[in-house]
């Protein structure tokens, strides 16, 4: 064999043996990404997926019901439904196959509140234990109980809860926005600092669990009574005056079912709040505007359904038995009777006011 011919043969098995050890380092990668499964492709998991989605370590996916969200995130990068013009990420993936969740390292929960406890119950076989399940819908896990400690009875797998004034459609236009995380284990927040870094995501932490969630909760019930205040008065004076109230009111009743009244001063509280309360773009704000125009009839508050009106009934109820808690939050307790009795809502104001004083 010539000398030319002996180079050449080695040539072709060392850039074999290249291309071998160059296939077997990519799959070692893939294999070492780290997993993140979004249960749900509506707005805020397209949002933060497409976020996280950014950085390469990371193999984000959206488990969807809806094929025509699955189809156009993979073929066409878009959700066509809740982001037809925002171009995502190429590597966020969406898929119906719950099998992906046996594989996740991370699994976000962003479908509404009344079904995640009954989803995760019925889908829990396909979960492994060590995966770190965040809570990002804002509302009771069943009838009375916040949502942790309703996955805390059937699961084993590690808790944290991610709640702030977060716009789906800032985040994903990378819009700096603001989150609270979560968690009575402490070692989850490196996690999660590392998950967000370079990102457009910040973080504040918290172990007071029940805390976050409630003031995720009550910040729905408020937004609707500043609607309704400002649907009758143009008045900044007043607004601020019922905003220092529901503040104030927020954080009592924080306490009241078990969480810390500081926790209203972290991005969940004050920032979710004033967020929800003072934009148009948020439904609980604007389902207030509509009552105080009296354009929210009883026919049609019975079809809908929006966190803050399920809200006020389920706390009400659970304060109805506590002595004098008409009297130290009143403007909860007024606004459950708008929602459960023939009421004049040109009074509203007058009385809030009133029972204050």
């Amino acid at each position: 064999m010539s000398s030319l011919a002996y180079e050449s043969i080695s040539a072709f098995w060392l850039c074999r043996k290249k291309l071998i050890s160059l296939h077997r380092t990519a799959n070692m990668t893939k294999r070492n990404k780290t997993s993140i499964v979004f249960v749900g492709s509506g707005a805020i998991a397209t949002a933060l997926g497409n976020i996280l989605a950014q950085d390469e370590d990371y193999l984000v996916t959206l488990l969807s019901i809806e094929k025509d969200v699955i189809e156009s995130v993979n073929a066409e990068h878009v959700n066509e439904k809740y982001f037809p013009t925002v171009r995502l990420s190429p590597l966020l993936r969406a898929t119906e196959d719950k099998s992906v969740l046996g594989s996740a390292d991370m699994v976000f929960l962003a479908i509404p509140s009344v079904t995640i406890v009954e989803y995760l119950t019925h889908n829990r076989e396909n979960l492994s234990p060590e995966a770190i399940l965040v809570n990002l819908a804002k509302g009771f896990g069943n009838e009375r109980d916040i949502i942790p400690d309703c996955l805390a009875q059937i699961l084993p797998n590690p808790l944290a809860t991610l709640k702030g004034p977060s716009f789906a459609r800032e985040i994903i236009n990378r819009q700096p926005t603001a989150f609270t995380l979560a968690s009575e284990n402490e070692d989850l927040f490196d996690v999660f600092d590392e998950l967000f870094d370079n990102t457009t995501i910040h973080l504040d932490y918290s172990t007071d669990v029940r805390g976050v969630e409630y003031a995720s909760i009550l910040k729905n019930i408020y937004a609707i009574i500043i609607g309704i205040v400002d649907a009758h008065y143009d008045s900044p004076n007043l607004r601020s005056l019922v905003l220092t109230l529901a503040i104030n009111e927020m954080r009592s009743l924080i306490s009241r079912f078990g969480g810390r009244e500081e926790t209203m001063f972290h991005y969940c509280g004050f920032g979710d709040f004033t967020l929800t309360a003072l934009n148009d773009l948020s439904r609980n704000r604007t389902l207030g505007l509509l009552i105080g125009k009296g354009f929210f009839t009883s026919n049609i508050s019975d079809k809908v359904v929006l966190e803050g009106r399920i809200a006020v009934n389920v706390l009400c109820e659970q304060l109805s038995g506590q002595e004098g808690a008409c009297v130290q939050f009143p403007l909860i307790t007024e606004l459950h009777k708008v929602f459960n009795q023939e009421y004049d809502i040109k009074n509203f104001v007058s009385r809030i006011l009133r029972r204050h004083n």
